[in-house]
Order: C-alpha cells, then structure tokens, then sequence
C-alpha cells in the first residue's frame, strides 16, 4: 500500500524531468505524481502575476522582482532563470524541507536549470523526455492549435537545441506511446526513490 504521509528523519530523493515543449513531460509528470503518495511536485516562485483561479503557495510563490533578486543573491535557488521578462525558480529551502519530510521531491524544469540544479545536488535523478522524433514534435505543437506557424518554428528550433542535451541527463525516454513511457518513468522512480511509492 502506498504511504501517504513522508516519515520524519528520512531524506527524500530529488528527480529532475527536462524535455523541449511538445515532449509531453508535462502529462507524464501529472500522471507518476497521481501515481506515487511518496513523491511531490516542488512549486516554484516566479515574479509573473497570478493567473485568475492561481493561489500563492499552492501554484506559485508569487514575488516581486526585489524579493526575487534578493533571494537570488542570498543564494537561495536551486535553480532559476527569466523567460519572457518574469524571474522564475526552485528554492532550496522548499525542496530541502520535503525531503526532510521524507517526501520525495519531482522538479519539472528546463535543461539549463537541470544542469543547475545537478551542480548543486549531485545526487539528484536527471530524467529526460523526447519526442519520437522532430516531425512528431511539429505535428504535435501544430495540433495544439495555439501558435502561429512562425511561433512554431521557433519552438521546434528551440527543442531542437534543447535535445541536444538530453545525453547530460542519467535517463532518457522518448514518448512515443504514452503508457509505454509512462511505465518507464515509473519503473526509474520505483528504482531510485528512497522507500515505498
């Protein structure tokens, strides 16, 4: 039976999911943290405004670009950078107290943060998805219909440059059927995790 509650005086493992937009590590981490009592999305901090129906400490911790930047200065991320003119990051503090908990601890971030992160935590579990393959991505971004064709282009430019750096993760997966990839993400949590899922 799977726990639902971290014991105390354990100290969780940390696992780090990278992959471009379009891979589906999105779904795939929804579904193993559906899966795994044991394991906890970290929520990060970001300096963007919430979105209507966000809360604060529940989505985000939302703070201002000071905090933010003072934060980053006293050396409290594990990991951060600025898209589209928002801060965002893993703070370490968050992570850590998990683990204490004996929680188990999953990261959803980009390549360059997963390098971050592993710098600083070299025990952490670096997992990274792949699309079958550059047409399936384009097809799948496509299919969204959300992007422009221009904008598009740019994301699968932008993931192509990304899985270039899918050799520096520990575990590789292409999400070519979604079940199949979920059992193997499952089955690299079953045998890194600390205890029970």
């Amino acid at each position: 039976m799977a726990e639902s509650a971290g014991k105390a005086g354990a100290s969780g493992a940390l696992f780090v999911v990278s992959g471009p937009s379009g891979s589906g590590k999105t779904s795939l981490c929804a579904a193993l943290l559906e899966r795994c009592a044991k394991l906890r999305l970290s929520i990060s901090a970001t300096t963007r405004a919430p979105r209507p129906g966000e809360v604060d400490g529940t989505d985000y911790h939302f703070l201002d670009m000071q905090t933010f930047l003072g934060q980053v200065e006293e050396h409290q991320f594990l990991e951060h950078a600025t898209v589209h003119g928002n801060a965002y990051g893993t703070r370490l503090a968050d992570v850590e107290a998990l683990r204490r908990e004996g929680y188990d601890v999953l990261l959803e971030i980009d390549w360059q943060g997963a390098a971050q992160v592993a710098a600083r935590c070299p025990d952490a579990c670096r997992i990274f998805i792949l699309p079958p393959s550059v047409e399936e991505l384009r097809r799948r971004l496509t299919g969204r219909g959300q992007d422009a064709v221009e904008v598009i282009d740019r994301r699968v430019a932008a993931a192509e440059s990304e899985m270039a750096h899918a050799d520096d993760a520990d575990f590789r997966i292409v999400n070519e059927d979604f079940n199949q990839a979920l059992a193997q993400l499952l089955g690299i949590y079953q045998e890194q995790a600390t205890g029970q899922i």
